[in-house]
């Protein structure tokens, strides 16, 4: 039998994304893209609130001094810092009509990140590394929808998401020098069961995908065949992390809050599920520091 998702939070989200654990106050950060909301929850307590609310973005990251990078519209980033936004790259050549996506720290504290259309003029997007004194440069071009990724346990690989081609890809990563290489196609999906959207890697190597309009998540081996399935009552299973003082918990974002009859009416929430597996801590950024 699937394990029943526990509601956590419903601020029935247009679309819930990035949730991400934050080892330095212990709370799980999370966000409605278009809405600009980032919320958070005190499993200690059991409280949620709003924590921020701005411009639309599609992704953050949490910082090592605490603050946040913001990544919004057109390529813009920008920094929440106590309360107080700052610009740092108010937007990017070639990605007009665009906006990033899932965002990622990686090992060395730079970040990765992906942009998608959005609204006219948008067109495929690219994958970008941000290095941490502020500099980007392009990883990989021309994705139909950049979405979500991860890195294997011992930091050699790196999984990527191309929601629109139904790919999850992996690559060798460099941590030296964040470079990518040799990639292969981990799994090709038809759409009949849903786009692969977030993903997240745990402790013992598997690849979670979340199904957007697939109502479920997926366990993958490395070698990309389906260990287990995991359903939920809302069709718009976007992402997950792995939190908590030893990562056995993952928190599960959902999306389609504007259409309650049709994606189900937790459509929205936050859940969480234990299921005995660990997970691994995300990395912080250090960019712009």
């Amino acid at each position: 039998m699937s394990p029943t998702p526990e509601l956590i939070a419903n601020y029935a989200c247009h679309t819930g994304e990035n949730p991400l654990w934050n080892p330095l106050d212990k709370r799980v950060y999370w966000l409605d893209i278009p809405a600009g909301t980032i919320f958070r929850y005190n499993p200690a307590t059991g409280a949620h609130e709003v924590f921020y609310r701005g411009d639309v973005m599609g992704g953050f990251t949490l910082q090592t001094d605490g603050s946040l990078l913001l990544f919004g519209v057109g390529g813009a980033v920008r920094r929440l810092h106590q309360g107080k936004v700052t610009t740092l790259i108010e937007s990017l050549p070639g990605e007009a009509g665009n906006r990033f996506n899932d965002v990622m720290a990686d090992p060395a504290g730079r970040v990765l990140c992906g942009t998608m259309f959005y609204g006219e003029g948008g067109h495929p997007g690219n994958l970008y590394l941000l290095e941490k004194d502020g500099t980007i440069r392009t990883l990989r071009e021309n994705i139909q929808l950049s979405n979500g990724m991860g890195f294997s346990p011992d930091l050699k690989s790196l999984y990527h998401t191309d929601t629109f081609a139904g790919t999850i890809t992996r690559f060798e990563y460099d941590v030296a020098s964040g470079d990518i290489a040799n990639p292969q196609v981990l799994v090709r999906l038809a759409f009949d069961r849903g786009l692969p959207d977030g993903l997240a890697v745990d402790a013992e190597g598997f690849v979670w995908s979340a199904m957007w309009d697939g109502a479920r998540l997926v366990r993958y081996d490395p070698n990309g065949k389906i260990e287990r399935e995991i359903t939920f009552p809302v069709k718009k299973v976007s992402s997950l992390t792995f939190g908590g003082d030893d990562f056995s918990d993952m928190y599960v974002t959902t999306a389609g809050g504007d259409d309650l009859n049709k994606n189900g009416e937790l459509a929205g929430a936050l859940f969480r599920l234990r299921l005995g597996i660990g997970g691994k801590t995300e990395f912080l950024s250090a960019c712009f520091i």
